[in-house]
């Protein structure tokens, strides 16, 4: 999967994740893994009084906080945390392989 997106939100998200001790690649894969489990969007969507998406705001909402610890504990649970570049890279190949 390929995803553009500008290097500031990478950067922020980054070190978001980095806190919560994941890599983007983890942090996604718990993401889409979180998405099956609640069949939606894991945290609420809201619209600001602007109507401005609530994304856009500068601080993160504890909503979205709270989904991603849920993500990281979920993963642990699944044992996904710790894979490595090479270990997530070799799933990929396998479930292409599956398809």
């Amino acid at each position: 999967i390929q995803i553009r997106v500008d290097n500031k939100l990478k950067e922020d998200v980054s070190a978001i994740y980095d806190q919560l001790g994941l890599d983007l690649s983890t942090a996604v894969r718990i993401f889409f893994k979180r998405t099956v489990a609640e069949q939606g969007i894991p945290f609420t969507m809201k619209l600001n009084y602007d109507g401005k998406r609530s994304y856009a705001r500068k601080r993160i909402s504890q909503d979205v906080i709270l989904a991603m610890k849920a993500m990281s504990d979920s993963a642990e649970e699944n044992g996904v945390s710790d894979l490595t570049l090479d270990e997530i890279n070799a799933e990929i190949q396998s479930a292409r392989k599956g398809r």
